[in-house]
């Protein structure tokens, strides 16, 4: 009976001790990115590009009207330069945003600061145009860092991974180096996305605790599976596709599998009001003020609509 009792009693303790390990296991997959910001439960407007819908896109000036217009985000497309410096550009050429010409990838930074990244903008917007802008210049990551600070949120896309090796080694580092992770590797102001899987692995397997969102561009009515949802919820925490190419079932299956939904662009009231009707956590807008006023909208229509006691 006595040894009866011990095998029962080891068997307690080994199933214990299984499910405290398991326990364990899954609270470490689940909590790389507790300290995040983005789980808190304030829907979060992201200032495409800075406030690119008043200013030069990716300038101190797009960036710095986001701020002032409460925009919870300051994103940064990034690409590097042929002697490795990370600066904010959407395209891999220069060509459309600057007065140069040429791929990113074939110019040092002393080049690319040679450009006017501001008149374009005065050009083809004349209405919006400023002085200020003209013969602005693009920005470093370091730079915008400098700039705005440990206050600010950063919403940093790896462009074109592929055609800079080493990119996301000094995204990191640069990271680390303007203290944007504290000594764990954990952030509470910095998003990292990318449309490549590979470069989010990437930064996953340098530092699994920053919080990583998975870009999509579809072409045709989008579509997810509950195994890529389950495949994507493994490295990530929310997903970003291309608004106008999805319907609130995807949103539903996104929010059923606990990840954010950020799409982009979303520039019309109308679709804001949808996204959040959905059930977005968040959006991409050039228009940071505007979303701002379609969400204290939202808010006032929903707790109009609760009954109270």
């Amino acid at each position: 009976m006595k040894t009866n009792l011990k095998k029962f009693g080891f068997c307690m303790m080994s199933a214990a001790f299984i499910l405290q390990a398991t326990s364990m296991g899954a609270s470490a997959a689940n909590g790389n990115h507790s300290n995040s910001s983005i789980h808190e439960k304030k829907i979060v407007n992201v200032a495409h590009r800075g406030a690119s819908g008043y200013a030069p896109e990716h300038t101190i000036p797009a960036y710095q009207m986001g701020e002032q217009m409460k925009g919870d985000y300051i994103e940064i497309d990034l690409q590097m330069t042929k002697d490795g410096r990370l600066v904010a550009m959407h395209d891999e050429k220069v060509d459309r945003t600057t007065n140069g010409t040429g791929l990113v990838k074939d110019l040092t930074l002393a080049e690319i600061k040679k450009l006017d990244a501001g008149t374009w903008f005065n050009e083809k917007y004349p209405q919006l145009a400023k002085e200020v802008y003209e013969g602005l210049k693009v920005p470093t990551l370091e730079e915008v860092f400098k700039k705005f600070g440990k206050k600010a949120n950063y919403y940093i896309e790896t462009k074109s991974p592929d055609v800079y090796p080493g990119m996301e080694e000094e995204l990191l580092q640069v990271l680390e180096e303007y203290k944007m992770v504290d000594s764990k590797g954990r952030t509470k102001n910095v998003l990292i996305q990318s449309f490549s899987k590979e470069s989010l692995m990437k930064v996953h397997d340098l530092n699994p605790k920053l919080p990583l969102v998975q870009l999509f561009s579809y072409k045709n009515q989008a579509t997810i599976s509950e195994e890529e949802l389950e495949s994507i919820k493994e490295y990530a925490v929310g997903v970003g596709p291309n608004f106008s190419k999805v319907d609130g079932q995807y949103v539903k299956m996104v929010r059923n599998h606990d990840l954010q939904f950020h799409p982009y662009t979303v520039n019309e009231r109308a679709d804001m009001k949808k996204a959040l009707e959905w059930g977005a956590t968040g959006l991409f807008t050039n228009y940071p003020d505007v979303f701002n006023e379609v969400l204290r909208e939202y808010k006032h229509k929903d707790n109009g609509n609760k009954v109270t006691k």
